[in-house]
């Protein structure tokens, strides 16, 4: 497999979060890790591009840097009320007729939604502007609930954090779980958001502070190889069934028994890209029970099998295969 280019496409005036929250994932190298892709920046016209911070940037390339990327990013868009330039549309449908993966970041939807490529099908932006997304393009289905959706060829994710969600959750599609979670470590980050998780768009009352379930969800991450139900969650953070179920609502979006299964297909992947254990016993040790049932689960989440999963990002294999899920 070669090199992935990603190049990101700024519009004026430029906001810097969402263009570093690709620059983080796709552009640093970092020590212990392979260099898998390269990061450009680009824009209609290169020179001196303004930023929302500020301050601005000097960018040196132009849309021709999208004929040959393989992923074009968006980070937002701060004019998505007006016309987008011809000329940047045009250059985006080609990008996506030659087979690039579109990715936006928060307002960045804005521009897909203009160039056409989000026309029945499924999108997020930031929760502000979901309804207005929603009334521009009645055509596209706005989900305002979701932090990104990856349809494979497109992708899209909501406001500030979510831009850094989407990308590691694009790196670990693109080269394994290893790989997202040695960059989320660096950049001191959860490796892992599902996408279907709720946006947080309003805080709670302030008489009714929240209670953090990050104790709860790093003792049971620790003790996956045990038979562990919701019952035994609820007994560890010392509330009811019902009340645990209520606060993985309202924090992650998923019930307690989805995100379990989550973090033991998540253990699951990383034991088939790191070591060359038979699935039977990596199913023990991620607490599936048994070869049968972590096939059945892991093409359920991934959709794919382990053994094609171990052959694309396995030790041996990596890079053999196309994306998992795309």
């Amino acid at each position: 497999m070669g090199v992935h280019r990603v190049v990101a496409l700024v519009l004026p005036p430029q906001s810097t979060f969402e263009l570093a929250c690709a620059a983080e994932v796709f552009g640093l190298r970092r020590p212990g890790l392979s260099s898998r892709y390269t990061f450009t920046v680009c824009a209609e016209r290169p020179g001196v591009v303004p930023t929302l911070a500020g301050y601005d940037m000097t960018v040196n390339e132009d849309l021709t840097a999208l004929k040959t990327a393989d992923t074009v990013v968006i980070p937002g868009w701060h004019h998505h009320a007006e016309s987008a330039p011809p000329a940047v549309l045009d250059a985006l449908r080609r990008a996506h007729r030659r087979g690039a993966r579109i990715v936006s970041i928060c307002s960045g939807a804005f521009l897909l939604a203009q160039a056409g490529l989000l026309t029945r099908r499924r999108a997020t932006t930031h929760w502000r502007l979901a309804g207005e997304l929603a009334a521009r393009f009645p055509h596209v289905q706005v989900e305002p609930d979701t932090l990104y959706i990856d349809l494979g060829d497109i992708a899209t994710s909501a406001g500030t954090a979510a831009g850094i969600d989407l990308c590691l959750h694009l790196a670990r599609a693109d080269h394994g779980v290893a790989h997202a979670a040695h960059i989320a470590r660096h950049m001191v980050m959860p490796p892992h958001r599902e996408g279907g998780q709720l946006q947080y768009s309003t805080a709670p009352p302030a008489d009714r502070p929240p209670h953090s379930l990050a104790p709860v969800l790093d003792w049971a991450t620790e003790r996956l190889q045990h038979p562990l139900t919701v019952d035994d969650l609820a007994a560890q953070a010392k509330i009811s069934p019902r009340t645990l179920a209520r606060r993985f609502a309202d924090q992650l979006g998923v019930s307690p028994g989805r995100w379990l299964l989550q973090q033991r297909v998540a253990a699951a992947r990383a034991l088939l890209e790191e070591t060359e254990l038979p699935v039977e016993t990596i199913a023990v040790q991620v607490g599936l029970s048994s070869a049968v049932n972590l096939r059945r689960r892991f093409h359920a989440l991934v959709h794919t099998t382990p053994a094609a999963y171990r052959r694309s990002f396995g030790r041996h294999g990596h890079g053999t295969a196309s994306r998992p899920g795309a």
